[in-house]
């Protein structure tokens, strides 16, 4: 008699262990489900065997070959495309014309004994007979009704509990005659307790059913697959476990590497060279793969561990489920239910809630809390914050579950009654965030101020009023549009910052929210005079009289920002002239690539022209940062803008008054603004960090290099309208066309170079870096460690910058000319090719 092992299936309820290997393949106590199989027919006489095939088959192929080394002669048919249980078997029809035989899943452990199956077959003269087994919950099987002969009364797929008749359920383990295939349809999908057998039925064909003593356990969901490693260590099943037993039925392979067994408890499986430091602690059902290492004080208990995987030092590991070439690093915690797909890393201290999934080829951070399962995203993160708020890929990274989260653990840190004002973008992924952040916030109690959609500064503005004790705007990325941000904000309109991030971030990581009364859920509001409130603050911001006393002539791209909101009335107000482009929300424009951006000031050069106008606007699509084209229709390069800017405003400002600027832009701010007795300060390389510093006292100005201003005094954010009014107020007096203004500005030496640099590598740079300029490069010169690396002598400097969010480093450097801030450079870039070079040679 010959077998079919059908071994096509998915395994979709097993992801992730099951993500990139056929279900059949999973391993149980060194060895794959459907090995168990194959020497349970072998042992029965069935040593002629096809194997159905469709989900990865050449992992099986690759594995079991011709089947000559389990004492099998092993074929292969595969689905080109899915055929059911019964039109898989169909396609091996050829091979299975000649006499009767029986077909088994590859996906289950059984002991059954199949003489005796195909022996009840045969006595009864029957077409089919199905294998029954007894169990204690037939809900998720389908259930077979017999007489006392064994005949089949009646199927029953998958019923409720009140329709379950018996607790006798089809184990997919068939014995067939070979006259089935006649009532197989060929080249459509055919299942067995679906199609064949309910219409074979109805035909009277002799069906039978044979209830079996033995063990059998599908292996259909990850507590079933735990069950069946346990069940085999119990000896429950008739089976051979690989390797020797040794007391209390623990199970070792060849060469293992143990400092003593007494740190085993049993029953356990440990695989072949594997590694197990003498305080580690192995506990009872632990099965560890092939080259597993456990090291001192981990613990592990009621597990599998794939092969090839590292449980670092007081690692704990407790009924989880591990996949192969995974690292767990020291004083992580794995709890019950935890899946890790294969080749995933779980950074030191992590802690993985009970019953996440984390997918294959993922990361966890170092000291993460992860409580939800990491499934798209790449990685899990310790921190929720990034440089530009909570940021990452639309309904992957941030989805409508985790903005909840977000805003319970937002609102749990803010006293119940406090107010946050809400906003968004156009964009229909916005208002689902949003919707989620003002449920959240809501359900502790506090106040929400929803101003529908409205730039990120009016929201600001709100909160530096006093309108608001905090402020939440939800955008979509406006360099990615499959990115989505939440930026959160606190008094006096600035981003949140680090000790309430931390705040947030630990009640998020727990859990533990604050759950209101059913008396005191926040309210929700519609503030209808916010954007009235704004625009006022903006008027009494500018001089009105000198701005309609130059009679602006403008070109200005709104980008589809909520600036076309606003901006309009007032330049009408202000006596410009204005041709307008992209003056509406639209939810499709939400970002701006670069391309776009360019085409976009391309246009508005050709408009400027055309027009004879003053000059040009493109407002980004956030209506944070502003582009200008000057009257000859010449884009205005962003570093002689913000010059532009610091030189304007020093002009106007009293002695002693302050301009804040990023350590990286040139030093000749410092000319420019000296000129007027204002002086340059320098902060670290972040928007966040450059908003708080323009809050201190004497601060009139700050700006970056990429379009963004802040004027604090009004609000200490970017802001394109208020960037855009001052621009038009400082330069009403000023003689001459734009183009001159900035033609006075001179040019810069600075370079900017970028080096990539691997993650786990960036530490030993900073470190050789920081030796190396201390040793090499000081002597005379000056080191400032305030954001990275950076050293200042014979009038130049140099800036070695660590890149927050990609595995890459920055050089900044100025000299007295290109030449000598190239040498500059890369002295910098040769550090850190250093150490790549050192470290992966």
């Amino acid at each position: 008699m010959r077998a079919v092992v059908m071994a096509g299936g998915e395994g979709t309820r097993l992801r992730p262990l099951t993500s990139n290997q056929p279900k059949p393949m999973v391993s149980l106590c060194g060895k794959p489900c459907m090995e168990y199989i194959v020497e349970l027919l072998t042992k029965h006489g069935f040593d002629e065997t096809v194997v159905t095939l469709m989900f990865l088959p050449k992992v099986i192929r690759d594995y079991f070959g011709d089947g000559s080394a389990l004492g099998a002669s092993m074929q292969y048919s595969v689905e080109q495309s899915p055929a059911g249980t019964a039109g898989s078997v169909k396609l091996a029809e050829d091979y299975l014309r000649d006499d009767t035989f029986i077909v088994i899943s590859g996906d289950a452990l059984t002991d059954f004994d199949l003489s005796e199956i195909v022996a009840f077959h045969k006595q009864r003269g029957a077409m089919v007979t199905i294998a029954l087994k007894r169990v204690e919950n037939p809900l998720e099987f389908g259930v077979v009704v017999i007489n006392e002969e064994g005949r089949i009364e009646r199927f029953l797929e998958k019923p409720t509990w009140g329709q379950v008749f018996s607790d006798t359920v089809n184990t997919g383990i068939y014995v067939l005659e070979p006259e089935v295939f006649d009532h197989i349809p060929a080249d459509v999908s055919f299942d067995f307790s679906q199609d064949l057998f309910p219409k074979l039925f109805e035909m009277g064909a002799p069906l039978y059913g044979y209830v079996a003593e033995g063990y059998w356990q599908d292996i259909g969901s990850l507590p079933q697959y735990l069950t069946a490693n346990c069940d085999l260590l119990d000896g429950k099943v008739q089976a051979s476990i690989p390797g020797i037993e040794l007391k209390h039925r623990i199970f070792v392979g060849e060469s293992i590497n143990l400092d003593s067994i007494e740190n085993i408890s049993g029953p356990a499986y440990i695989g072949n060279y594997a590694k197990i430091a003498e305080t580690a602690s192995i506990g009872k059902y632990t099965v560890l793969g092939n080259n597993v290492v456990v090291k001192d004080h981990a613990e592990t208990r009621h597990c599998v561990i794939g092969s090839n995987t590292y449980i670092g030092a007081s690692a704990k590991v407790l009924g989880t489920i591990l996949g192969k070439n995974c690292d767990v690093k020291a004083g992580a915690t794995l709890s019950e239910g935890v899946a890790v797909g294969d080749e995933s890393v779980i950074g030191e201290q992590a802690y993985i809630a009970p019953d996440v999934k984390i997918y294959p080829f993922k990361s966890v951070e170092s000291g993460a809390q992860i409580n939800s399962s990491i499934i798209w995203e790449s990685r899990g993160s310790s921190q929720l914050f990034g440089k530009d708020g909570i940021v990452g890929l639309i309904n992957v990274d941030i989805t409508a579950e985790l903005a909840l989260r977000v805003a319970m653990a937002y609102g749990t840190v803010l006293k119940k009654g406090e107010r946050v004002t809400t906003s968004r973008d156009a964009h229909p992924a916005s208002r689902v965030i949003k919707r989620a952040l003002i449920c959240g916030l809501s359900s502790t109690g506090v106040v929400v101020r929803d101003l529908r959609v409205a730039s990120s500064a009016i929201n600001r503005f709100e909160v530096k009023n006093g309108s608001s004790q905090g402020g939440l705007h939800v955008r979509i990325s406006s360099w990615d549009p499959e990115m989505i941000q939440i930026q959160v904000f606190e008094p006096p309109g600035v981003n949140l910052g680090e000790k309430r991030q931390k705040d947030i971030e630990k009640y998020y990581g727990r859990q533990d929210f604050r759950r209101a009364f059913y008396s005191e859920f926040g309210e929700l509001e519609f503030p209808d005079r916010a954007m009235e409130t704004y625009v006022r603050g903006l008027l009494n911001s500018w001089d009105g009289e000198r701005i309609r006393s130059r009679a602006y002539r403008l070109v200005i791209d709104y980008s589809y920002s909520p600036a076309s909101l606003t901006l309009p009335n007032i330049l009408g107000d202000l006596g410009a002239e204005v041709l307008s482009m992209r003056a509406f929300n639209d939810q499709r424009h939400a970002s701006l690539a670069a391309d776009e951006l360019g085409a976009n000031i391309q246009e508005v050069q050709r408009l400027v022209r055309t027009m004879e106008a003053d000059m040009g606007i493109i407002i980004g699509p956030g209506a944070e940062r502003v582009y200008i084209v000057d009257e000859r229709g010449q884009e205005v390069p962003l570093e002689k803008a913000l010059l532009l800017y610091v030189k304007l405003v020093a002009q106007h400002a009293a002695k002693g008054e302050k301009i804040v600027l990023p350590l990286t832009v040139t030093r000749l701010a410092e000319r420019l603004a000296g000129e007027f007795g204002v002086e340059v300060q320098r902060t670290k390389v972040s928007v966040p960090a450059l908003a708080q510093a323009s809050t201190e006292h004497g601060v009139v100005f700050a700006g970056t290099l990429g379009g963004g201003y802040i004027f604090p005094e009004f609000l200490p954010a970017f802001d394109a309208v208020m960037s855009l009014g001052k621009l038009l107020e400082l330069l009403a007096p000023q003689a001459g066309p734009l183009s001159e203004q900035v033609a006075q500005i001179p040019a810069s030496t600075l370079v900017h170079k970028t080096v990539a640099c691997p993650w786990s590598l960036k530490g030993t740079v900073m470190r050789t870096a920081t030796e190396h300029v201390q040793r090499d490069l000081a002597g005379d010169g000056e080191i400032s460690l305030v954001d990275g690396i950076q050293l200042r002598r014979d009038g130049g400097w140099v800036q070695l910058l660590p890149d927050a969010d990609e595995p890459v480093f920055h050089v900044y450097a100025e000299g007295a000319d290109h030449a000598d801030s190239e040498r500059l450079a890369e002295g910098f870039l040769e550090v850190v090719r250093g150490v790549i070079r050192d470290n992966i040679e």
